[in-house]
């Protein structure tokens, strides 16, 4: 007996969506809270598959650039003001 070798209909996706189908773009916010999300070590997985199927790679790498030079510029101030305290 042969294994069911059934190819899927025209626009059939294994996982039941259309591959073709366009899924529908993260929001600003979705991706700002992504990033804050990743950079801080609490980005849940449902969310990480869904900032991959839908979100843009040029998107996540303009916000965690912003967020490092946002973090660092936050660390840089911190200890400048407890150096400036110290004194």
């Amino acid at each position: 007996m042969a294994a069911n070798t059934q190819v899927p209909a025209h626009g059939d996706h294994p996982e039941g969506r259309d591959a073709g189908a366009a899924a529908p773009q993260l929001t600003t916010f979705q991706v700002i809270g992504s990033t804050l999300a990743a950079g801080l070590g609490v980005q849940s997985r449902e969310n990480k598959v869904r900032d991959f199927e839908q979100g843009k790679m040029s998107q996540f790498i303009v916000a965690g650039l912003l967020f490092t030079g946002l973090f660092l510029a936050g660390l840089i101030t911190l200890v400048n003001v407890i150096v400036s305290t110290q004194s």
